[in-house]
């Protein structure tokens, strides 16, 4: 995945993306993916809507491209000096979508949506690493040494666990006798 969008996040009522920090009884303390970097807290009411989670509505009623993918092919074609900006006018926004996305739905992919897709381009690829997409021989290489090893490794777990486990009853089983024992005294 190029960008990690796993906890950043877009929420109703607040400006900009955040990241989420930490869970609380509230809500949930974010950060801001601004230089500032300031935290706060939002609150349980608060729609949050985590960006790995949104896609993109193409022509096929049925497709959509997430929001992951489209940021790829974003910075595949642009980097992270993008030229448009979310003030553009709607021309240059509408080239723009078509250029990334060339089948995305112009009925249900509103105006409004693109400049928000630019702004959070802008803010992402700012903040965060591009982490360039594996490719298929180092996935091949780690997935053939995996399978190799667990067969080695999970013998002598297992015989572990199974010594671990007799003492623990031995246990249960001399406690349950010591009452008794108690009893008839």
């Amino acid at each position: 995945m190029p960008y990690d969008l796993k906890e950043i996040a877009a929420i109703s009522g607040m400006p900009g993306l955040y990241r989420l920090v930490k869970p609380t009884r509230a809500g949930v303390i974010i950060e801001s993916l601004d230089a500032r970097a300031t935290r706060s807290v939002a609150s349980a009411r608060n729609k949050v809507s985590l960006l790995q989670e949104i896609s993109i509505y193409t022509q096929d009623y049925d497709q959509t491209v997430p929001l992951t993918e489209v940021f790829d092919r974003i910075h595949s074609k642009y980097g992270t000096d993008l030229t448009v900006t979310n003030k553009s006018e709607d021309r240059e926004l509408t080239a723009f979508m078509g250029d990334i996305i060339p089948d995305y739905d112009r009925d249900r992919v509103y105006m409004s949506d693109i400049k928000k897709l630019v702004q959070w381009y802008h803010s992402v690829s700012s903040t965060l690493e591009y982490q360039a997409p594996a490719t298929e021989t180092e996935t091949a290489e780690p997935a053939a040494e995996e399978a190799a090893t667990p067969t080695t490794v999970d013998q002598p777990v297992e015989a572990e666990e199974a010594t671990a486990k007799k003492p623990k009853a031995k246990k249960k089983a001399e406690a349950a006798d010591q009452p008794e024992k108690n009893e008839s005294n």
